[in-house]
This record gives structure tokens, sequence and C-alpha cells, in this order.
């Protein structure tokens, strides 16, 4: 799953000019390090470092929720602070067709690394379509951004019909897509989030906090880098997954021998595993022993080799049905 922000607009506050909520950089800042975090993780997983499962596992999921709603509920407050004076449409199109390039750019690059799961509608895509949404709310009380937020986010749970299931309508969130993709954020629910940010925003500046709010300052180096990194989330996005995801690969293909294909078949026995029995503890004592049961059968190598092989494949479900019963079996 891959976020950004996309919004770095001026705020004007009511005792002052043009000048920026370092509380909001701040905040992108953190979300920002989350971002990098998890991608990390995601591509050391990919390429079997650690048997996290990122892509899956329902911990790692909630991080990626966490982060992705964070930056969608940032940008709708971006968006109130920029626009609930007067909307300003030439700022406005010209960070529309920003994230859009952006949006394409991503698609494009995943397209050409991972057709089979590239990004169709990501964050990027989300962000651009739900500030188009979100938009007209900032000009209206707080009451309708609300109602509208809360509307998007229940809208996948309300709205069940197979009309919405394929690639077509794929953006709407409320049908299956037939394809995968490594980020899937689509506008309903996450335009939620979006709305929610305006609400949140509209409900400061009516409690008369924004001023105070504005006068915060985070002087020390951390607040600094956060700051920094939350005023440049866009091309910090656009950077940060191409290079980590190359030195991760750069360093299977030429670094030290890293066993990889061990810990990619640990890692697929133990899902297919817990799969089956609903029970990942015994899984994965069943997989490791199998795996060093056919190593020390000299089965391993010549699996590799002809993985399809009849017979390679009998002595791997003996080894499974084995270990399975007694994961202490190669221990001894």
């Amino acid at each position: 799953m891959t976020v950004s922000s996309g919004y770095s607009d001026a705020i004007e506050t009511s005792g002052q000019a043009s000048g920026r909520l370092a509380l909001l950089d701040l905040a992108r800042g953190l979300a920002v390090i989350a971002m990098v975090i998890y991608h990390f993780s995601w591509d050391l997983s990919w390429f079997a470092f650690v048997d996290w499962q990122v892509a899956d596992a329902a911990g790692w999921r909630t991080v990626a929720i966490s982060i992705a709603a964070s930056f969608l509920f940032l940008a709708g407050i971006s968006l109130d602070l920029a626009h609930h004076r007067q909307i300003r449409l030439r700022s406005f199109w010209k960070r529309e067709a920003i994230i859009l390039a952006a949006a394409a750019s991503v698609s494009l690059g995943t397209y050409f690394a991972l057709p089979e799961i590239f990004v169709r509608f990501g964050i990027l895509h989300c962000i651009a379509a739900s500030s188009l949404i979100a938009l007209p709310f900032t000009r209206l009380s707080m009451f309708f951004s609300a109602v509208a937020g809360v509307t998007f986010l229940a809208l996948p749970h309300l709205v069940s019909t197979n009309v919405f299931d394929g690639d077509l309508w794929l953006w709407t969130g409320l049908g299956a897509p037939a394809s995968a993709s490594v980020d899937y954020v689509p506008l309903a629910p996450w335009t939620g989030a979006t709305l929610l940010g305006i609400t949140a925003s509209q409900m400061v500046r009516r409690a008369g906090l924004l001023e105070r709010l504005s006068t915060l300052r985070f002087s020390g180096r951390p607040g600094l880098l956060l700051q920094w990194m939350g005023r440049h989330s866009l091309p910090i996005y656009l950077l940060h997954q191409p290079v980590l995801f190359g030195l991760v690969w750069s360093v299977t293909v030429l670094g030290p021998d890293m066993d990889t294909t061990s810990r990619s078949f640990q890692k697929n026995c133990t899902a297919t595993c817990t799969q089956s029995l609903d029970n990942e503890p015994l899984c994965k004592a069943a997989c490791a022993c199998t795996l060093t049961g056919l190593k020390t059968q000299n089965v391993w190598e010549p699996l590799l080799a002809t993985p399809q092989d009849p017979s390679l494949q009998t002595q791997m479900s003996a080894l499974y049905s084995t270990c399975l019963a007694d994961p202490q079996t190669y221990a001894r």
C-alpha cells in the first residue's frame, strides 16, 4: 500500500498574512515516516528477507489503513484551510494537475515493475478525486461535511450489488475488482476521511483555535525534519519506494547469500497451512521441520531444479505430513 497527501497549501489565519501551519506539516511528516517504514517492511517481505505477512496480516493491514486515512484526513484539513474563505480555483486546479500527473506516473511505473498488480486507483488517484468531491464542502456548514463523510464511510456496507464488480468500476469501492493491486484506495469509503478532515478543520476554526495553533513552533532538529518531510510529502512518496525497492532488490541479486528461497518456502508453506488448519504456530513449526527434512535428505536442491518432478513432490508431501504430526522430527 502507497500514500501521500500531495497538499501543502498556504493558509490564511485571522490575524496574520499567509503562512504555514507547522502542526499540520509535523503531522504529515509523522505520516510520511510511518509510510516509509511500512513500505520498507513490505519490500523485505516481498523479497522474503523476513517472514512478516505484510500484505495479508490483519495487523499490517490496520497499519496501512491508518496511514492512508491520516493522509486523506490531513488533505481534507489542508483543503478547508486553503479554500474556506474563498475557493481559489487557480490554486486548486494547479495542485490537481500535479497530483494527477504523479498518480499517472505511479500507475505507469508499477505497470512496468509489477504488471499483474500495478496501481489502478491508489492513494494519489483518490486524493485527486476526493478533493474534487470535497471542495464545495469547504464553503458549507460542518454539518454537511460530517454527514457526507459518514455516508462515504458507510457506503460499502450500505450498497451491495454486483453492478459495480470488475475493474471498470473499481474506483467506486462499491464492487469487487477483477484484478489485484499493490495500492487500492477507492472513493468509498476513503473520501469519507477527506470530508471528515474538512469537518475537523471547521470545528477548530469555529472554536477559535486556529490562530493559537498557528503560533506553535517546533524548533528542535526532529521537529524541523518532520516539518520538512511534511512539506515535501509528494516528492518523498514518488521517490522513496523505487529507492527502497531497488536497494532490497540489489541486495538480493548482488549481496551475500541470504537464503531467500528457504525463507520464501517457509512463508508460502506457512500461509497455505494456516488457511487449512487455522493454527499458525503449528504450521510455522511444521514448515520449518519440512524444510530441514528436505535439506537433510538431499531433496531440497533437486526440488529447486525440477519443482514439478512427481517423485520429489511425493517426498516433500510425505515429509510435510510427518512434520505436521511431529514438528520436532528433525530437531532430535
